[in-house]
């Protein structure tokens, strides 16, 4: 049966500019619409329907809507990664976009898979990538007021009928930070699928690349562990090390798994062709 997860970060309360209930409302219906194109397509493009969604929403941190940078400029990262082809591509601190994923999945058919900053904007604008200011009003009001940030991040995996898995993430970082910090978003820290799983993490993004979480719990699982198993120990270590994520997980047998460190708050949502399950703390 099909079934799809996203999350709408680990964020949402940081400064927050709207009611918890209301990420909460915006994250369902991105899920619902979604999960329509996972019946009526597969599983990539499902995926990618709905980290442009959540790109779009500017109540989410990734796309319109992300943070802006110490220097007053936005700069976004995401990837994708497919378990039947086990490759990632992504875009590292791209400005000038809606849609950081749309930029990854370009890479997915080139040679060189992951781009950064000027290099990955130049290959948007040869790829037909319109220019687009992805700042809003709230976020300006931040920058502004040197709002800093820790945490950030939209994500989805999806597996579809023919078993098929594609995990995505897109962030507009933490606010406020130097200008250039790369996030865990378009690396295999925070965006793992291994043959029969997939991950995306969201949270405080250098203690997700310390602990190499998406690919430490598609390592686990491959080692013999069951997926909440691998999530469970994954995260038991993370609280151990003082360190702040959420992630979640999807296997090709169905098997769903969300985890989050003590002091976190994540939103994640969970579609299986019947139900429609929030994890919301």
């Amino acid at each position: 049966m099909p079934i799809l997860v996203i999350h709408g970060g680990a964020g949402a309360r940081e400064g927050a500019h709207s009611r918890y209930e209301e990420y909460a409302e915006h994250l369902i219906a991105i899920l619902e619409r979604s999960y329509l194109i996972l019946q009526q397509s597969n599983a990539r493009a499902a995926m990618l329907h709905a980290v442009r969604s959540l790109e779009d929403d500017p109540i989410f941190n990734a796309g319109t809507g992300s943070r802006i940078q110490r220097d007053g400029r936005i700069r976004m990262s995401a990837a994708m990664m497919g378990a039947a082809a086990l490759e990632l591509s992504g875009v590292i601190n791209i400005e000038a976009v809606a849609h950081p994923i749309e930029v990854a999945q370009l890479l997915a058919g080139e040679t060189h898979k992951v781009l950064a900053g000027e290099g990955a904007q130049r290959f948007a604008r040869e790829h037909g990538i319109a220019a687009h200011d992805p700042a809003t009003p709230h976020r300006r009001a931040e920058f502004e007021n040197r709002h800093a940030g820790t945490r950030g991040t939209v994500g989805a995996v999806a597996l579809d009928g023919d078993g098929d898995l594609w995990v995505g993430t897109s962030t507009g970082g933490v606010g406020y930070e130097l200008p250039g910090r790369v996030s865990d978003s378009a690396t295999v820290a925070g965006t793992y699928a291994g043959s029969t799983l997939g991950v995306s993490c969201t949270g405080n993004g250098e203690h997700i690349v310390n602990h190499a979480a998406a690919a430490r719990v598609v390592t686990r699982v491959e080692d013999g562990l069951i997926l909440d198993e691998a999530v469970g120990k994954t995260i038991a270590e993370a609280n151990t090390r003082g360190f702040e994520y959420g992630l979640i997980a999807l296997d090709r047998s169905g098997m769903v798994a969300t985890g989050e460190t003590d002091g976190i708050t994540a939103l994640f949502a969970i579609h299986d062709g019947t139900t429609i399950r929030t994890f919301l703390s």
